[in-house]
């Protein structure tokens, strides 16, 4: 299947146009059909794909010097929406230029770029912010939102797990993700009034391509008790910040604990290959590539500090989506809980 490029804002990120350029690189090396629109400084573009054979022939420069800063406002980057490089690679998805936009910038600019651009699809209120994050399952879990909307009621977070569901289905191939919704709890009776009453329609629906399973605490998050967390965007940044921050302390006391005398650097080496799956299953790079979805097309957002490999993770999330048409299968299943309401006016 030949897919369509994909736009990459080059200067976005902690490291800029070399990290992005070299993760394109490296995930066309893995997928050889990627092909890109590399936006951003052509004289640094060239310079860093003198160092990527791969990648002639499968790239493309459109030309631009402004770059959104990461500290910069929303409303001041939609200003310059068609002047930024991030700007410049969500608007080639909307004219049709490209499949789908990656970029390692401003999360809140690029939501609100892409959201302006793209628009939101029919029947999504909101669009939101859904990752993968490691989990002791078979496979990784899936969460939103993840900041993207710091308020939600309960047709938000209906929405949000129609589209988990139909993510999670991509990522992990099953035809029902198991769904359960972040609370402080997990009995029936525990949440808010919006919680409860989100609960109550994911309960009552039917034909939806997912098992909704009831609420989850957040320490079962990684787990593997579920396919999909779902959850407004303030609880959600707060759960995966203390995850990652979780994830540092671990590495960071473990790394302590076997430099501190001779006797731990000989224990390092005697279970160095423990501690190494141990780092890829909590290294971000490993898990890169967060999706705003509920839009009509794919943006996906790359952690600023991610490496090569991280990048290439990102791309290669935004090509499987693109491949498996996450936009249409999330519009189908929109469309089976709207037939599927008993009242008027009630559609999710």
């Amino acid at each position: 299947m030949s897919l369509p490029r994909i736009a990459v804002d080059a200067m976005g990120g902690d490291e800029g146009v070399r990290v992005m350029v070299s993760g394109a690189a490296l995930a066309r090396r893995q997928h050889d059909q990627f092909k890109f629109l590399l936006v951003g400084d052509e004289t640094r573009i060239k310079a860093a794909l003198d160092a990527h054979p791969n990648m002639r022939g499968a790239s493309e420069i459109l030309h631009c010097e402004d770059v959104v800063g990461g500290d910069e406002k929303p409303t001041q980057a939609l200003r310059r929406a068609r002047t930024t490089s991030m700007g410049l690679a969500v608007n080639a998805v909307k004219a049709g230029d490209a499949g789908a936009a990656v970029s390692a910038g401003n999360t809140g600019a690029l939501m609100a770029m892409s959201k302006l651009a793209l628009r939101t699809m029919p029947g999504i209120d909101r669009p939101a912010l859904a990752a993968l994050l490691p989990s002791l399952g078979d496979h990784d879990v899936i969460m939103l939102d993840l900041g993207a909307n710091t308020e939600c009621d309960a047709r938000n977070l209906v929405q949000f797990a129609i589209m988990g569901a139909a993510y999670s289905r991509i990522v992990t191939g099953q035809a029902e993700p198991r769904v359960r919704l972040l609370n402080i709890g997990t009995e029936d009776i525990k949440g808010t009034d919006q919680l409860q009453d989100a609960a109550s329609r994911l309960r009552d629906a039917t034909g939806l391509a997912m098992q909704f399973d009831g609420f989850i605490e957040a320490d079962k998050i990684n787990r593997g008790q579920c396919d999909v967390v779902v959850t407004d965007g303030f609880s959600g940044n707060i759960a995966l910040k203390a995850i990652e921050g979780a994830a540092r302390f671990v590495t960071d006391l473990l790394r302590n604990a076997f430099t501190s005398s001779l006797r731990s650097k000989i224990g390092f080496l005697v279970s160095r290959p423990a501690t190494e799956l141990l780092r890829h299953h909590l290294d971000p790079n490993n898990h890169n590539g967060a999706v705003f979805l509920g839009l009509n097309g794919v943006v996906v957002k790359s952690h600023g500090s991610a490496n090569a490999a991280g990048v290439a993770n990102a791309v290669a999330v935004a090509a499987r989506l693109l491949e498996e048409d996450l936009t249409q299968r999330i519009a189908a299943d929109l469309g089976t809980l709207q037939a599927a309401q008993s009242t008027p006016g009630e559609a999710a």
